[in-house]
């Protein structure tokens, strides 16, 4: 889609701190984390709903994000890595992936935006941690 965000991600068009890509899909740490670590995963291809899916895409997304919470909890080491889809915020499926220690942390409430620099230290953090 022409004007999404994520798209342009995809495409190379806008930066992002990206952790991880693969011929279907790419992760990338969240702007306004609610935890140093939040990632977004999101298919390459452009649909809106993530329950408009096919199916097979479906489980390709969540297989993604099993492989990149992995990463996260290597790397960061919370207790658990929260799930959260709720689709409002950029018109394109994903997945957002928050190291969390309490279950109350997963709040979107908690949001703040974190700068480029600490970013891509996070980045880099996570990064390391795939095939762990």
């Amino acid at each position: 889609m022409e004007n999404c965000l994520f798209c342009k991600f995809v495409k190379g068009e806008i930066p992002c701190a990206k952790v991880y890509e693969s011929d279907k899909a790419i992760a990338f740490l969240d702007i306004n984390p609610i935890n140093p670590g939040h990632i977004l995963v999101i298919l390459k291809k452009h649909v809106d709903y993530i329950f408009d899916l096919e199916d097979k895409d479906y489980k390709e997304l969540f297989l993604e994000a099993k492989k990149v919470a992995k990463a996260i909890k290597f790397a960061l080491g919370p207790k658990r890595v929260g799930v959260a889809v709720e689709g409002f915020g950029v018109p394109h499926a994903h997945i957002h992936l928050v190291p969390i220690n309490r279950g109350y942390e997963l709040n979107p409430n908690n949001a703040k935006p974190m700068d480029n620099k600490e970013l891509e230290k996070i980045a880099e953090k996570i990064r390391k941690g795939f095939g762990k």
